[in-house]
């Protein structure tokens, strides 16, 4: 293989894919990068057998070619050369391969390319258009929420439920749950669902361009792997096996209270807060206070022993649900919650009020944001004494 390509495309080309190499595993093929010729450009592709990311970049082929390089050693040495040509030779037999940009001379050893895993691609199946405005959202509004652990794998991942033109965003880690329903740029014949990984969903939501224009992915018809075509870019993720939890039970459908706060106001109450509650299991108290009418407040507060304490009062606009026992209703509503699940909801709603619905103190709290009605974000709340 023989090729020349400036090294600001070849440089950007490598942190496309970067972040699908493999960091830990028993098939060290998967450390490097796979470097092929493809219709007179350059194509790498990078996979870490979960999700597979190939870019293509322009180039001067003068001879076709595939080989692998180790990752970390090309990334870091494309991003030291100066911005010139490179010119690249690679010689699939010694698996060697040289590079000359300016004064700079280089050699790499490089890998096999028969051993390298195949990069998946996907011809049929569901195909699924919507703006990657819509994608970013919903990726963003719930993504935070799935389980990191991997004690239970289908709440690693987001399930996408999609029915004529709408598709709804759920991820639950057994303490929060997050649903986000958006509209797709063009209807699908027949309802499907599935749970991508959220791993994958960050990657995709980290190459997404800002801006409102369209994407197409495609399921296949098994439901095992999804493929996201951007421009020059194409993301193939495999799909978590297995079935996600009702998530729809899981949403009070009545309440007793709710406050109708400044998610500003709020969220600087809830970190203030946080400062006292890392020693104290990240626990915050809420007490919702109602005057007169529907005017109130709410005190945020925390303390650890040893540490401190702190309490902090903001406005708020307190409604009561009168179709509840009025046994359950208070001038005063406690409930407590871990203060960073407060903080990651709030730091995604984009309306200036947040709505706080909650019943009892051992019942979850509800957060929607004021004036938006496709996105509910329900916490469990914090047993505390006293």
């Amino acid at each position: 293989m023989k090729l020349t390509c400036l090294q600001e495309n070849l440089n950007e080309g490598l942190s496309v894919v970067s972040r699908a190499v493999a960091t830990r595993t028993t098939l060290p093929i998967t450390q490097h990068v796979l470097v092929s010729t493809d219709q007179n450009r350059l194509k790498l592709s990078a996979t870490n057998l979960e999700i597979a990311i190939s870019t293509w970049i322009g180039a001067e082929i003068e001879e076709e070619g595939t080989i692998t390089l180790p990752a970390r050693l090309f990334t870091e040495l494309v991003g030291t050369l100066p911005k010139e040509t490179i010119d690249l030779t690679c010689d699939e037999e010694s698996q060697e391969s040289l590079f000359n940009c300016g004064r700079i001379k280089s050699k790499i050893n490089g890998g096999d390319y028969k051993e390298y895993p195949p990069i998946p691609t996907i011809d049929e199946g569901m195909v699924i258009n919507i703006s990657t405005a819509e994608l970013k959202n919903a990726i963003n509004h719930v993504v935070f929420a799935a389980a990191t652990e991997e004690s239970r794998p289908v709440l690693t991942g987001v399930k996408v439920e999609i029915s004529n033109d709408s598709v709804t965003f759920a991820a639950a880690d057994g303490f929060r749950l997050a649903v986000y329903t958006t509209k797709l740029s063009t209807p699908v014949d027949q309802d499907t669902d599935f749970i991508i990984p959220a791993k994958s969903l960050v990657e995709i939501n980290r190459l997404l361009p800002f801006g409102n224009e369209q994407i197409q992915f495609t399921v296949t018809t098994s439901k095992n792997q999804a493929l996201f075509r951007l421009e020059n870019i194409e993301i193939v993720s495999q799909l978590v096996q297995g079935s996600f939890p009702d998530y729809k039970q899981l949403i009070p459908e009545n309440h007793n209270s709710s406050a109708i706060l400044k998610v500003d106001d709020f969220n600087k109450a809830i970190r203030t807060a946080s400062i006292f509650a890392r020693d104290g299991r990240g626990i915050v108290r809420l007490l919702l206070n109602k005057g007169n009418d529907n005017s109130g407040t709410v005190t945020v507060a925390s303390r650890a022993e040893e540490v401190g304490e702190n309490t902090g009062v903001i406005d708020a606009e307190i409604r009561e649900d009168s179709s509840q026992d009025p046994t359950l209703i208070s001038e005063e509503s406690k409930i407590a919650f871990n203060s960073k699940y407060i903080s990651d909801v709030l730091s995604v709603i984009q309306t200036e009020t947040v709505s706080l619905q909650i019943s009892s103190p051992s019942s979850p709290g509800v957060l929607k944001p004021v004036g938006q009605d496709n996105y509910t974000h329900v916490v469990m709340p914090m047993f505390v004494q006293g």
